[in-house]
């Protein structure tokens, strides 16, 4: 094969964010829930006929060793994951960086699938996973979690479970059918409009974990308690009440950090509340991105969002995680 498009799913948080991070979980063990979604990074490479590596992103870097690419992750990846052969690769997107649906794990996953693939070497989630926890945590320092790597390798709604020594245990959550209808239809997804580095959200909370900061550990031991019951209410199909433990769970997380909202995210909140929503928040680090609301009255609540300049993204859960084929 010459061509191998590969794609690895996008995901929303659902309880218990934030305690994947190494300077929490190797201290307390982290927990939470999180469903991939129906919006994806992929990446195309192209294997036959080359003397260059030429990336396409949002930049274009054209280099004859891996070791010359500036995109870090990359660099990374193709210096410890292929064979040295010249690859042409591009990656694009549903949605844009730095909209706090992991889209850096997507890509890093979604990267490694392909150069596997390229090699007709077969992966597992959990080592595709593993790979890119390491490139990004390891490598490159980056202050992120373990989530959206997991998440986007394995796919579905799951409970991840972080280990001191640092393996992830991967549990499918037992939801009903009709439960997952309502989610469908009673989850709403709305662009704030405004794009942050998850890192520069997380870095603060990663410096106070590893100095012991009280505040900080409280406020994270108080999320994967909220992350455990949320995966009780969810697979019992208690959805008001989930609702109601999302609004907690923002509040929460909103007392984290400064830099976890600010006037714009809290009037949108604000107007989803007063038209249907019972509880909902930032997906991930925070500082801009998506808002994820439940509504007893979707359409009331997209009209009034639509007002307020707040733009939806629709979604489904997916369930297959990160793929990739040969086209030629």
């Amino acid at each position: 094969m010459s061509v191998i498009l590969a794609k690895a799913p996008l995901r929303i948080s659902l309880g218990g964010g934030g305690t994947d991070l190494p300077s929490y979980y190797e201290n307390f063990g982290g927990f939470l829930i999180a469903g991939a979604i129906d919006k994806y990074v992929y990446i195309t490479i192209h294997t036959a006929f080359r003397e260059i590596f030429e990336l396409k992103y949002s930049k274009m870097e054209k280099v004859t060793s891996p070791a010359e690419i500036t995109h870090p992750i990359f660099r990374e990846a193709l210096s410890r994951y292929w064979n040295g052969v010249p690859l042409e690769i591009q990656s694009i997107a549903d949605v844009p960086a730095g909209t706090g649906m992991g889209s850096s794990g997507s890509f890093t996953v979604a990267l490694l699938k392909a150069l596997a693939q390229g090699q007709f070497r077969a992966t597992t989630p959990a080592q595709l996973a593993e790979q890119a926890c390491q490139i990004e945590i390891e490598f490159l320092k980056e202050p992120v979690g373990k989530q959206d790597q997991y998440v986007a390798a394995h796919g579905g709604i799951c409970a991840y479970t972080f280990h001191q020594e640092g393996n992830v245990t991967v549990e499918p959550l037992q939801i009903g059918t009709s439960t997952i209808d309502q989610m469908r239809n009673q989850m709403l997804l709305f662009y704030t409009g405004e794009m942050r580095s998850a890192s520069t959200v997380l870095s603060d909370q990663d410096t106070r974990s590893k100095a012991g900061d009280n505040a900080m550990l409280e406020n994270l031991h108080r999320t994967k308690a909220m992350g455990f019951e949320s995966k009780k209410l969810l697979e019992s199909g208690d959805l008001m009440s989930y609702a109601q433990l999302m609004h907690e769970h923002w509040l929460n997380k909103r007392s984290r950090s400064a830099d976890m909202a600010n006037s714009h995210i809290d009037a949108l909140y604000a107007t989803a509340l007063q038209n249907g929503a019972v509880g909902g928040k930032l997906i991930g680090a925070g500082g801009g991105g998506f808002l994820l609301v439940y509504s007893e009255v979707p359409e009331r609540t997209r009209s009034a969002m639509a007002g307020a300049g707040a733009v939806e993204l629709p979604f489904d859960f997916e369930y297959t995680g990160a793929t990739a084929e040969g086209l030629i």
